[in-house]
């Protein structure tokens, strides 16, 4: 049997940023496994802001009535077996462009729970501090667990640590390994 399609969702600015590589290591964990990882980038892409205007929740098939590029991710989420998202800690939570990320996930809410109900769900976070409370890791940490209970799916792993420099955490062979047995995880069947 193959392995499981696993949604990665990069919300750092930063092309070699400390998240960027926990997370292209954890989407070698995943081919590894034989699943399939397709990652997007989000600050690479045209993501508008949740409007408040509930259409989502009239037209009930996962979309959203803004026509920008999460119209794509979308699709694949609902095909997908997982999401792992990387982010790293501004100002004591996740990232904006990660935020912008979750907050349109609202177009995923049905007549029968959440369409991502079910689904694996992964988190990498990276910060700057060598503290997670201090660093503020805590309190996203806390929302993605509160999110995963609320839409009834699995947080299957969680990866954090710190790195103050771009690409620093390339050199903590044993935080890559984490995110690497992470994205394995998330494929395994």
């Amino acid at each position: 049997m193959a392995g499981r399609n696993v949604i990665i969702a990069i919300g750092s600015p930063r092309r070699n940023g400390n998240s960027t590589a926990l997370a292209q290591e954890a989407a070698s964990g995943v081919r590894e496994a034989g699943g399939t990882a397709r990652v997007y980038r989000l600050h690479d892409l045209a993501i508008r802001p949740c409007r408040a205007c509930d259409n989502c929740q009239k037209n009930r098939n996962f979309s959203c009535v803004q026509v920008d590029d999460m119209n794509a991710i979308y699709a694949e989420l609902a095909k997908a077996d997982g999401l792992l998202i990387a982010s790293p800690v501004y100002w004591f939570t996740m990232s904006a462009q990660t935020k912008l990320f979750v907050d349109r996930l609202y177009a995923f809410v049905g007549p029968d729970g959440h369409g991502l109900a079910g689904k694996r769900i992964g988190v990498i976070l990276t910060y700057g501090d060598a503290d997670a409370v201090r660093s503020g890791a805590v309190n996203a940490l806390r929302s993605f667990q509160d999110a995963c209970r609320f839409i009834e799916a699995p947080l299957v792993g969680e990866v954090y640590g710190s790195g103050s420099e771009p690409g620093e955490v390339k050199e903590n062979q044993a935080l890559m390994r984490e995110a690497w047995e992470l994205g394995r995880k998330m494929a395994a069947d």
